[in-house]
């Protein structure tokens, strides 16, 4: 089957780059040569597919104006000291004791505030991860709870490229799909609380009885997690008074919080995403040049190249953002939308979707996203590219109105969005797990990642099973309205066979 071969091919060429470290974008492009190599052989006309794919890239500008307000907002919370302020205070609550479950809260906190689950791994994740060892916490616990932390904001936050990814993808109001997130993801976070809440009492009672964390975190880890103790352990003593090492880089006065704080206020009264972003960006701009006392030339700079300290180890924990450091999702977006183009002239993955459709009829809209999300994130490699697959795949088991779209919506950031850090060989975890060298077992302990897509699967399981039983029941009662039984699609299709449209 050509359409198996092309997806394999391309599928080969991804976990190639991944697998060498390569950048993810020429495979992309690759992968635009393969598509459009298909639908030549399929007689469908050049013209035609590049029309309909740039097409798909113009659609996606509005996000990708986003991403760019993003890099500089990123980059100045970095050197305005806003990231700073918020880290050197709430790391001050952390104890040998509760430093599971408050890494977990901490991070869910900070990638909230700044959206990204890969600058808040590289910053209170890592200083979590340093004062969890130095405190001989279980790395595996630690680590799985800093990587469910970074991706709870990753998922709702107003300032996420996932957020506005699907939001863009599903043209559906932002705010509506937080709030429904955050009703479908309360269960899954307070489960998660609980769990770590007890990882941190257990390890107190090991150390009560006088084995020790570390005793009780090595026979219960292994080498790996002893590996990845003595790795974090060696640097932890130089970045433990966090607030001293801040404050010798920033003037931490509490004006530094007012650009987070915006963020929040803003983001309550559902003031549109840009002008939110843009209302923060302006007050960093004035923190930086009225409180940092920083020039203007170098503000430009870090606008584009994104924030640099001097000193190594502010360096080591806030490094990052600008515009530059967002051209590889922006590139993504912009050739993964490309696909859609091709896909849709081709009709390449018609049958797929009738697959799709299928086990829709079966399990539910719910459960199909996510089986479709987990093979999407096996295969892409990173979670860009799982959620844009996904969209793609499952558009057949939502209608066009609002509600479908919103239905759909709240599905992708209950499946793509968090199944994507659980694949071992996906950026999405591996990055994160790397910057604060936990080892790859914290994949188990990251319990709101797999408990929200279990929750959502098995709530939509029983709304089926509810329905079918009410139905039922109506129809006993009332004979006379039975509805004349009429073979599902499914069914159909086994009974009779599958008859493709001309150009699948």
């Amino acid at each position: 089957m050509l359409e198996a071969g092309t997806m394999l091919l391309f599928c080969a060429v991804l976990f190639a780059s991944v697998a060498l470290g390569w950048s993810i974008i020429p495979a992309l492009f690759v992968g635009v040569l393969l598509f459009m190599g298909y639908g030549l052989v399929r007689r469908c006309s050049l013209r035609a597919m590049a029309s309909r794919a740039a097409g798909s890239v113009r659609s996606a500008g509005t996000v990708v104006v986003a991403f760019v307000l993003i890099g500089v907002l990123t980059s100045l919370w970095r050197a305005s000291g806003t990231i700073a302020f918020i880290v050197a205070h709430s790391t001050a609550v952390i104890h040998a004791a509760t430093v599971i479950p408050l890494s977990f809260l901490l991070c869910s906190a900070m990638s909230v505030l700044v959206g990204s689950s890969f600058a808040s791994a590289a910053t209170m994740g890592t200083i979590c991860m340093s004062l969890g060892l130095s405190m001989q916490a279980n790395p595996v616990m630690l680590g799985g709870a800093i990587l469910a932390g970074v991706y709870v904001g990753d998922r709702c936050s107003p300032v996420s490229t996932s957020a506005l990814l699907v939001k863009q993808l599903t043209h559906t109001n932002l705010f509506n799909t937080i709030a429904r997130m955050l009703r479908t993801g309360a269960v899954p976070f307070v489960l998660s609380c609980v769990v770590y809440v007890a990882a941190a009492v257990v390890e107190w009672l090991c150390a009560s009885g006088g084995s020790g964390f570390g005793a009780a975190s090595a026979a219960a880890t292994g080498g790996s997690a002893g590996s990845a103790r003595a790795a974090v352990s060696t640097n932890a003593s130089s970045i433990t008074d966090i607030g001293g090492l801040f404050s010798s880089a920033f003037d931490l006065h509490w004006l530094t919080l007012v650009p987070a704080l915006l963020v929040i206020v803003l983001a309550l009264l559902r003031v549109d995403v840009r002008l939110l972003m843009l209302a923060s960006i302006a007050a960093s701009v004035a923190v930086c040049v009225g409180v940092q006392h920083m020039e203007w030339a170098e503000l430009l700079r870090l606008l584009i190249f994104g924030y640099h300290a001097q000193n190594p180890q502010v360096a080591a924990l806030l490094d990052g953002g600008g515009i530059l450091s967002m051209l590889t999702v922006m590139a993504t977006v912009c050739i993964s939308s490309a696909y859609a183009g091709i896909f849709a002239e081709t009709r390449m993955l018609a049958r797929l979707q009738q697959v799709i459709e299928m086990l829709g009829h079966r399990i539910g809209a719910c459960g199909a996203t996510m089986i479709t999300a987990t093979c999407a994130a096996a295969l892409a490699c990173n979670q860009t590219l799982t959620i844009m697959l996904t969209h793609q795949l499952c558009g057949g088991l939502y209608g066009d109105d609002e509600s479908e779209r919103s239905a759909q919506a709240i599905d992708l950031e209950d499946s793509a969005v968090v199944i994507a850090p659980l694949i071992p060989w996906s950026i999405a975890g591996a990055v994160p797990l790397a910057t604060i060298n936990a080892p790859t077992l914290s994949l188990a302990a990251a319990t709101f990642l797999y408990l929200l897509p279990l929750s959502r699967m098995l709530a939509s399981a029983v709304r089926r099973r509810s329905g079918f039983r009410t139905r039922h029941r109506s129809q006993n009662q009332n004979p006379g309205l039975a509805i004349p039984h009429r073979p599902k699609p499914m069914l159909h299709m086994f009974a009779h066979g599958f008859h493709p449209k001309s150009g699948d």
